[in-house]
């Protein structure tokens, strides 16, 4: 692990430039790839960082999709290597979308998780209002019984617990939160209302859509919007689980990345 511009980064498989760019979701952080990047994908080179306020990168204002872009952009550059393949999962697929319209040159080719970008803006202020009025928790076990009866259900347990233990952290007074900056979530939970443009029409896209998620993230009106950009590079796959895809799904998610790599 090393600090590059703002960034907090976690490296999966052989030194030198990465294959893979991997961002994850709002509340998240780069250890979540682990299992996917060690088990599944052995050999391949994965990057993946802490989001500005999260983790262990800076969380310092401000805190926008375009800065997370050029945190990003900057570390690319820094790595060298030719374009990678950039997976995003939620809200990393919006940040995974601007980073392919602001550095197309950076990107061989993106696959999106069951992507957050342009949500409504009534539901992220209920959504925000929530984090808000209850951002922490009693105790290890609330975290737990939070994650295992929501979005996390399909994950192994023994992946939850290892969340538990890289991103929960103790809280004054007793109580105990996640490694993040909650101001920051609260700003990013407006980002994901805002459109977010579209790759340039050579760069090969898949969005896997979660079909257990109601209402869905990856909304038709983006669905429609890529297809209509991308045509033929463009596919939607729609996978049988909730929202945590990667960490539900490891294997096929590894499957549908070496895909991407293996065509170059």
């Amino acid at each position: 692990m090393r600090v590059s511009n703002r960034l907090h980064v976690h490296r999966y498989g052989p030194a030198g430039p990465p294959e893979v760019l991997a961002i994850h979701g709002l509340t998240g952080h780069g250890r979540r790839w682990l299992t996917l990047a060690e088990r599944h994908l052995p050999g391949v080179a994965v990057c993946a960082p802490d989001l500005i306020g999260h983790g262990h990168s800076s969380w310092a204002a401000p805190w926008t999709i375009d800065d997370n872009v050029a945190a990003l952009a900057a570390l690319l550059d820094t790595d060298g290597g030719g374009p990678v393949v950039v997976v995003g999962h939620s809200f990393g697929g919006a940040i995974a979308l601007g980073l392919a319209a602001a550095r197309p040159d950076l990107v061989a080719a993106l696959v999106l998780l069951d992507p957050a970008v342009g949500l409504d803006g009534e539901w992220m202020r209920e959504v925000a209002d929530a984090m808000l009025d209850s951002p922490d928790y009693t105790d290890r076990e609330e975290a737990r019984a939070e994650k295992a009866n929501g979005s996390w259900a399909e994950v192994e347990p023994a992946e939850l617990e290892r969340e538990l233990d890289e991103h929960l952290v103790a809280l004054p007074g007793g109580r105990c939160g996640w490694r993040i900056g909650v101001p920051a979530m609260l700003s990013y939970w407006s980002e994901l209302a805002r459109p977010v443009p579209l790759p340039p029409n050579r760069i090969r896209t898949t969005l896997v859509r979660a079909r257990k998620v109601d209402p869905p993230y990856a909304g038709d009106r983006l669905i429609e919007a890529l297809r209509d950009r991308l045509g033929a590079q463009f596919t939607l796959l729609d996978w049988d689980c909730d929202h945590m895809v990667a960490q539900a799904l490891p294997a096929e998610t590894a499957a549908l990345i070496r895909t991407h790599l293996d065509a170059g």
